[in-house]
């Protein structure tokens, strides 16, 4: 055999093939415990003596992983909340705000099947593009650059131009273009932030959650990111008058960004008014910085000059917008600075008036990360570094433990930046998806600098006098194995220096944390499958598929949840997920599904909680039971997994036509079961094809 195909071979029979090799069922299975086997082929490794940032790097895969919605015949999802909120579209759960966010993380994993159900759903019939400010189309084209999968993303090049073409429409009422400045506008509340200085001062200081409308560097960031996103995929088409007409008008609108947003007083971008009242006036600045300011970097779409660099002196001030535990939206010497105006009971709710939040110190490390990689003017004149990076990241790192809960991992909405405690903690809040981190661990910390062409560009920002070894690899790169290891001293991996590889191979090395580049080719992007789950309901009060439980009087949304296509094993009550069995006493309960109609299966996911804190164990003993013979009847040559606690059990059998299936189980003497997901389809159960 050549060796090429020999090395590709042992690629796809070991995943990896790499002297320095990190241990995949060791580190998988400390992060994940029985749920190891949904990440083993998914998610890249990655590790580093600064452990908080490693901890959560994995933490950051389980909340993408909880944030899967399997919507059945519609595809995945990815939603910002675990429980359902009265703002989303239903019954999808659907909030895009956090849209590129999402994208983002889920480029880099290598089952591409949620980011392209994902990006098809947001462009698709059922999407809802105006609920908020949002920069959709620069997710899928953020996607492409990793995965190189083009029948993703020109597909919806039609829908993006439609998307792009609504922003300017004069009735869209939350936002829109104003043709005078040729700049977007929007309120804070559809821009996903509430409370910013522009609505509080838009009210006089009495209120702010709607209303004061602005030009904002936020949604006109997005829009210049979404015009060269339509522009670079309409030139994977070879449409070049598309093309063009989107390059101009992202060149426009960052002429119009750079040259009325920089406010030089402030030394910073910030918003004007669109709103005009006894308070505020148009075209006014707003009266202090926000950290959104930072939000032009994130998307590239600044020149780059010493004169924007200033503005990052700011991020380091902590009489400014440095809070000792996160970022600070804006700064202490707004007038109205962390005033709570808005409540949910005694809980205080979401504001943007001076709060940490994950969602905005993402862009900014994001955008600090852009400028340190190819703003080479900003970055010399020292107002901030590599290490400045490393700091702010490990920051957001420790952000993550929760001291309400016991310092446990759990991302929640906003923090106060002096104690890094979180703020609203209402039940909606735990393990909340609003914000990146996987993203920024691979691009920022080790460098990986996506790109279209058939170069790999890889130059970390961990800052060298910090961080003496790190190692990510399995990252599946233009359809290629990709590995980057850094060893200040060659004690953990056997070699000093920077590493590349590519499929296993060593392509590049340096003494020192700088930039490599390295020719390649691309490659296909591996397929994937679509196993379509026939079980979803989507909504507990839709017709069919519909669940029933053998226990009367049962919590409709609890018999619901278990086959809401949505799969976690949080242990907080205020998260749970599921229906409750009985505590076992020897009986038998079941769990049935009616599909409507007649229906063909042959296999299954079934996802069992288990906490011995909290009483629930897997079942002592399962079946699968059909009624396609008029009576509940064994399902033929059932092949049964053995039961797994906060993981995937599998089932498969003959495939049997029938309007209805049963999961029957007993639960343990004295404990109960939670049915997470009962996750059912036709075909024959292959481990690969996994829902």
């Amino acid at each position: 055999m050549q060796p090429d195909k020999m090395r590709s071979l042992l690629i796809a029979l070991t995943g990896f093939l790499g002297a320095s090799a990190l241990d995949a069922d060791s580190i998988l299975t400390h992060y994940f415990g029985n749920d190891a086997p949904w990440y083993s082929d998914r998610i890249p490794l990655f590790e580093t003596d600064l452990s908080d940032i490693q901890d959560v790097y994995y933490y950051r895969w389980s909340v993408f992983r909880a944030h899967q919605r399997d919507l059945g015949s519609y595809g995945y999802i990815t939603t910002e909340f675990l429980n359902d909120v009265s703002w989303q579209e239903e019954p999808w759960a659907l909030l895009i705000d956090a849209s590129n966010f999402h994208l983002r993380e889920g480029r880099w994993c290598r089952d591409r099947r949620f980011t392209s159900d994902y990006s098809s759903f947001l462009f698709g019939p059922n999407g809802d593009p105006y609920q908020f400010s949002e920069s959709m189309g620069d997710g899928v084209w953020q996607a492409y650059l990793v995965n190189g999968a083009a029948d993703d993303a020109t597909p919806l090049l039609e829908s993006m131009q439609t998307v792009y073409a609504g922003w300017n429409s004069t009735t869209l009422g939350v936002g829109g273009y104003d043709t005078s400045k040729g700049l977007y506008w929007i309120q804070p509340l559809t821009d996903a932030t509430e409370y910013t200085i522009a609505s509080i001062d838009a009210t006089g200081g009495t209120d702010g959650f709607t209303g004061g409308y602005a030009f904002r560097p936020s949604i006109n960031s997005y829009q210049y990111a979404n015009a060269l996103a339509i522009a670079h995929i309409a030139n994977l088409t070879g449409d070049t008058s598309v093309r063009e007409e989107y390059l101009q008008l992202a060149s426009a609108l960052k002429t119009r960004l750079q040259d009325d947003l920089w406010n030089s007083t402030f030394e910073h971008f910030i918003d004007r008014y669109k709103e005009d009242n006894e308070y505020v006036t148009y075209w006014d600045f707003i009266r202090g910085r926000e950290l959104v300011g930072y939000v032009p970097w994130a998307y590239d779409v600044l020149d780059d000059n010493t004169t924007y660099a200033a503005a990052w002196r700011h991020l380091l001030n902590s009489s400014e917008l440095a809070g000792a535990h996160g970022l600070r939206t804006n700064e202490p010497s707004y007038q109205y600075y962390m005033v709570q105006y808005r409540y949910d009971g005694t809980h205080p709710e979401c504001q943007w008036n001076g709060p940490a939040w994950p969602y905005q110190t993402t862009q900014a490390l994001t955008g600090l990360a852009n400028l340190l990689d190819h703003y080479p003017l900003s970055a010399a004149t020292g107002v901030i570094t590599t290490a400045d990076y490393t700091n702010i990241l490990l920051q957001y790192a420790k952000l993550h433990y929760n001291p309400a809960r016991g310092g446990i991992l759990d991302i929640e909405e906003d923090y106060y930046s002096d104690t890094g405690s979180p703020i609203v903690g209402l039940p909606r809040s735990p393990h909340y998806f609003h914000s990146g981190f996987a993203d920024l661990i691979l691009t920022g910390y080790v460098g990986i600098r996506p790109r279209a062409d058939d170069v790999l560009e890889v130059n970390p920002q961990a800052d060298a006098s910090t961080v003496s070894y790190f190692r990510a690899e399995r990252i599946l790169y233009h359809g290629h194995e990709v590995a980057v290891q850094w060893d200040a001293t060659g004690d953990q991996y056997g070699t000093a220096g920077l590493v590349v590889e590519v499929d296993g191979t060593t392509v590049a090395t340096s003494a020192k944390l700088t930039r490599l580049t390295v020719d390649i080719t691309s490659a296909s992007a591996p397929a994937f499958s679509s196993p379509i789950a026939v079980s979803v309901q989507l909504a507990a009060d839709s017709e069919y598929p519909r669940g029933s439980v053998s226990v009367a009087d049962a919590d409709t949304d609890a018999v619901h949840g278990a086959i809401d296509g949505r799969i976690w094993f949080y242990p907080q009550v205020e998260v749970s997920n599921g229906w409750d069995s009985p505590v076992g006493n020897g009986t038998e309960v079941w769990y049935q599904v009616d599909f409507g109609n007649v229906t063909q299966t042959a296999r299954a996911e079934i996802a069992f909680f288990a906490n011995s804190t909290q009483g629930y164990d897997v079942p002592e003993k399962y079946q699968v039971q059909s009624n396609a013979t008029g009576g509940w009847t064994d399902v033929s040559s059932g092949n049964y997994s053995t039961a797994v606690a906060n993981g995937i059990t599998t089932a498969s059998w003959e495939e049997v036509s029938t309007e209805a299936l049963r999961l029957v189980f007993t639960p343990k003497t004295g404990e109960m079961v939670r049915l997470v997901e009962w996750k059912g389809a036709s075909g024959y159960w292959h481990g690969s094809e996994a829902f």
